[in-house]
């Protein structure tokens, strides 16, 4: 029946409780803190991030990792080879992407647990989850190496239980806070097609950004010598004001949140972590006014 409430999905008191464990801040706060510090940016942090990639590296590493050990506990399941050889080499192979993977996902969290309590506290619980199914699986590898292919099979259907929690976690990350998406990709067709007022001509000074909002987008409106230019005002990256909290510099902007440097004249980036361009626009002065359209 129309209007009838449906019952919240039922994992949301659990993801309501890792949300709200406000004790997980103490541990959580240094090691972000010793993240960025240590990650700053730079062409290692770019390629951590997938700057080269032009999106998250991240995602790609744990495919590797949950497809090998999935694997494995899918030929226990079913009955894989009469040695058990194929499932200890997929054990193997998820725990040497392990590192990797962990190291790019610890990278991106980091960027977004400073102003986000909730991605600071699920992140944390997402860590563990996979640490702990590490910790099984080679267990798993360990007893079977030993010949005791009964107690591995058991330990790496715990690991592969762990895993599937921690990734639940992950997934929730990426997918409803938004860890490590492009923060502008549903605002590029908002601004309209058709020449639109943003601001006074006058209030647009050589070289000082300005924030407007254009249809529902906030833009940044720069004058130059060489004209003017107009890109989406919040970092890719983290969502960040450029404007507010950037640093310009000739045709470069810096995003004062994480570092990511962007060419105001079509959006490439050119330092990370951001790993997806700014959206730009057309800009024109008419009749003393800045007019913005999204571009042809």
């Amino acid at each position: 029946m129309p209007g009838t409430p449906t019952a919240p999905p039922p994992l949301d008191p659990l993801i309501d409780a890792v949300e709200g464990a406000e004790v997980l801040d103490g541990p959580a706060k240094p090691i972000g803190k010793l993240v960025r510090d240590v990650f700053g940016p730079g062409v290692v942090r770019d390629i951590l991030s997938g700057t080269w990639l032009s999106h998250s590296l991240h995602p790609i590493l744990t495919d590797v990792v949950i497809g090998s050990w999935t694997s494995a506990t899918i030929l226990d399941l079913i009955g894989g080879d009469d040695d058990g050889a194929a499932a200890s080499r997929l054990i193997g192979v998820g725990i040497a992407a392990y590192a990797p993977t962990a190291v790019t996902g610890t990278v991106d969290w980091a960027d977004s647990e400073a102003v986000d309590d909730r991605v600071r506290r699920t992140g944390l619980v997402h860590a563990a989850g996979n640490l702990t199914a590490l910790g099984l699986y080679a267990a798993s590898l360990a007893a079977r190496r030993k010949g005791n292919h009964g107690r591995g099979k058991l330990l790496g259907l715990a690991g592969a239980g762990v895993m599937g929690a921690a990734g639940f976690l992950g997934g929730h990350l990426s997918f409803v806070r938004g860890v490590g998406v492009n923060q502008t990709v549903f605002d590029e067709g908002s601004v309209p097609e058709d020449w639109t007022d943003a601001c006074a001509a006058d209030n647009l000074k050589p070289g000082e950004p300005r924030s407007a909002v254009v249809g529902d987008t906030p833009v940044m409106l720069i004058r130059h010598d060489d004209g003017l230019h107009a890109l989406h005002d919040r970092c890719s990256h983290r969502g960040c004001s450029l404007t507010d909290m950037g640093e310009l510099e000739g045709e470069i902007v810096t995003c004062g949140c994480h570092g990511s440097q962007f060419d105001v004249r079509d959006g490439t980036v050119q330092r990370g972590p951001a790993a997806t361009a700014q959206p730009v626009y057309e800009a024109r002065e008419s009749d003393g006014r800045i007019q913005v359209r999204l571009a042809s």
